[in-house]
């Protein structure tokens, strides 16, 4: 703990604080932030928790918006259509931005980043890409810093290519949901009062139906659905809302899921022996605090002071750390820069890019050009959400609704980048022990390039695991060139390849 806390706090309070790491030594990630401050809120760290942990239940009376006219939709269509983001170097591809309504009486509309496949887009699938947080803009980190086709330079101002861009191979959406996050808005202040994994699910439901209104040449297109994160949660439970509504435009092929928020328990746990597997606590401190502190979830309890002490000497051995990238550096100058950094390179990774993000998606001119709503300060854009009050409902467990998925057909992918200390390949694997899954496959290596990309198991119905080696939780910023081998990989739905001659 930090001077001046007292021992009121849970367990999670002293560790999950550390993981606001120290970025510039002034603020750390705002996506690490936004889970974190999830967990404290689930814990009923400072406070009783009302938080609804109980299995997620989708919404069966989901009624989209009045339709346009089709005449409309084209004319919105075109509306939409990016001529060319400031500083963006050239592309054969187009691209699109707008706002989708998802309730007209609430005024509650969507943004929106859309960038067709660079080739054979008419036959090519249609990828909606999730962030998580709760509460993180998908155009910031998805779009920006991962898998989209432009990286932000150092100046804030211009953009470079990702070779290894994700619509290389798929049609691919991003959205920024729910309300409140990135350029997404509602009218109605109470709205954000009332966010959950429900209505983010019900939301994001509506949109798509909508958005496929707008751009009716995807409807029956195979459709698959990735996110990171948190969006372990958004992405089952969109999955299962499209199931259970069965639009008969929505060909629901596979989800696909990274360093992803699925059990809270062994998230947890995984967390911790991740820590220690990986020389960052000692083995003792491990063995200290699975005898004095209650690491369950569901439970508040006060911890008590041997507790309080072990989590203290955790919190100092991970301080200095990234703990969603242990091996990567921090961003110790956030300053933008006249020029862009000289040897910028796709693949390797700049820590301040969340500044360079923050700094073009503010910048009136390319507010334009993405047709979003101008923001002015105090209320600037940022990349995760600081006017959402409360989160109402994240069930302990999405486990229930990935079985249910594999159990109609639906393909489904887990990954994770194995330096990510947050939601490790450890959790994953305790989660996914906990499904009672038959291996259809043994524990493997598999390639790129001649080199170990990472290492992956199939299981009976439809389910891999696999990692990815030297990524951290935003797995394709940090391995851009295997992410895409695994994105293609999953698509194509073939085993990733078992020999280095690939």
């Amino acid at each position: 703990m930090r001077k001046g806390q007292g021992y009121s706090y849970s367990v999670i309070a002293s560790v999950l604080v550390l993981l606001c790491v120290v970025v510039s030594r002034i603020e750390c990630s705002s996506q690490v932030h936004a889970l974190s401050r999830l967990y404290l809120s689930k814990r009923g760290v400072g406070g009783s928790s009302t938080m609804d942990t109980s299995h997620f239940k989708a919404v069966k009376d989901l009624k989209p918006s009045s339709l346009r006219s089709a005449a409309n939709q084209e004319g919105l269509r075109k509306r939409d259509l990016i001529r060319r983001l400031p500083g963006q170097p050239p592309v054969s591809f187009d691209q699109y931005g707008g706002y989708v309504t998802v309730n007209e009486s609430a005024g509650r509309s969507f943004f929106y980043y859309f960038v067709e496949a660079s080739k054979s887009k008419d036959s090519s699938p249609l990828l909606l890409w999730l962030n998580g947080g709760p509460g993180c803009s998908s155009l910031a980190y998805g779009a920006l810093q991962e898998l989209g086709p432009f990286r932000v330079h150092s100046d804030g101002k211009t953009l470079f290519r990702n070779r290894y861009a994700w619509n290389n191979a798929a049609n691919v959406l991003f959205l920024e949901s729910p309300a409140g996050v990135g350029f997404s808005y509602t009218n109605t202040t109470s709205d954000l009062e009332k966010h959950g994994d429900r209505n983010t699910a019900a939301d994001n439901y509506i949109f798509l139906v909508n958005w496929l209104e707008r751009f009716p040449e995807y409807k029956g297109r195979d459709l698959y659905i990735a996110g990171e994160s948190y969006a372990g949660h958004y992405v089952p439970q969109l999955a299962h809302t499209i199931l259970l509504h069965h639009r008969s435009f929505f060909n629901l092929k596979g989800i696909l899921i990274g360093n992803a928020v699925i059990n809270d328990e062994t998230d947890l746990m995984g967390m911790y022996d991740f820590f220690e597997s990986h020389a960052l606590i000692s083995e003792d401190s491990l063995a200290r605090l699975k005898s004095n502190c209650d690491l369950k979830t569901e439970s508040a309890s006060v911890m008590t002071e041997e507790c309080a002490v072990v989590s203290d000497q955790i919190d100092m051995d991970t301080y200095y750390l990234d703990i969603y990238n242990i091996y990567a550096p921090l961003c110790l100058n956030s300053t933008l820069t006249r020029r862009p950094k000289r040897g910028t390179t796709i693949r390797e990774f700049d820590p301040c890019s969340d500044h360079y993000v923050q700094a073009y998606l503010n910048r009136p001119e390319v507010q334009a050009a993405l047709h979003a709503n101008a923001t002015k300060l105090p209320y600037e854009w940022q990349p995760c959400s600081s006017v959402i009050k409360k989160w109402n409902d994240s069930p302990t467990t999405v486990i229930p609704l990935i079985k249910e998925l594999m159990g109609q057909g639906v393909r489904v992918w887990v990954f994770s980048g194995d330096t990510d200390g947050r939601i490790p390949v450890t959790s994953t694997k305790y989660s996914l022990k906990k499904m009672n899954l038959t291996a259809k496959t043994a524990w493997h290596p598999w390639y790129l390039g001649g080199e170990v990309g990472g290492y992956t198991e199939e299981y009976k119905g439809k389910l891999t695991f696999a990692t990815v080696r030297g990524a951290g939780h935003q797995v394709p910023s940090f391995q851009p060139k295997r992410s895409l081998s695994l994105f293609i990989h999953f698509l194509n739905d073939t085993p990733l390849p078992d020999t280095s001659r690939y």
